[in-house]
């Protein structure tokens, strides 16, 4: 019996959409698109307008498809994209104050998991800090805090050298240090994903 074939990649999906596929890029978005509402979420920290900014992504993305050089992988060019929607977004106009019931449906959708009120409460602590930071330091977080990056891809994803990257990671740590000195203790702080930030590993 005949194993099924490998999907496509997602460069090959990319070729396809610029060969006509009306399909492909349907495929990318499915592929891809959790993941870059998760960054634009903890990046922005209000869901309508992490949903705005992945939309613009996205169009962006079809309509620029064109410029991939294959340099660097398909997701690493989105997540760039997606940075930079949220980048524009946060320099544009101030983001407003998002309810607290709002981050807990955001949270539930983002990343499903067992879930506690006090990871819900530690997770809204580290959205609310993380607004205090400027955008280039928040952005740079919340790649390798909170999505795990490594700092060379988060370098390649914002466009900079990997000793920005990690500059600005240890000014957004040492920023929220003193914000959120009083999680450091938490049982649950090492369970909740989106609050990776407050562990305030050093730089």
């Amino acid at each position: 019996m005949n194993s099924p074939p490998e999907p496509p990649s997602d460069a090959e999906l990319l070729t396809r959409h610029l060969d006509g596929d009306q399909h492909a890029f349907s495929e990318i978005v499915k592929r891809h698109r959790d993941r870059m509402w998760a960054v634009a979420l903890r990046t922005l920290g209000d869901p309508d307008e992490a949903a705005d900014a992945v939309q613009d992504a996205f169009v962006s993305a079809y309509r620029k498809a064109h410029s991939f050089r294959g340099e660097a992988a398909v997701t690493t060019w989105l997540h760039r994209i997606v940075v930079n929607a949220c980048l524009d977004r946060m320099r544009r106009k101030s983001v407003r104050p998002v309810a607290d019931d709002e981050l807990i449906e955001a949270a539930e959708r983002d990343t499903p998991m067992p879930d506690q009120t006090g990871e819900r409460e530690v997770s809204m602590e580290v959205s609310a800090a993380l607004k205090r930071l400027p955008a280039d330091q928040r952005a740079a977080l919340v790649l390798v805090d909170m999505m795990g990056y490594s700092v060379e891809d988060a370098a390649q994803v914002l466009s900079v050298p990997s000793g920005t990257v990690k500059s600005r990671c240890a000014r957004g740590r040492a920023k929220l240090a003193p914000i959120l000195s009083h999680l450091r203790n938490r049982t649950d702080l090492s369970r909740v994903s989106s609050a990776k930030g407050a562990e305030l590993r050093d730089g």
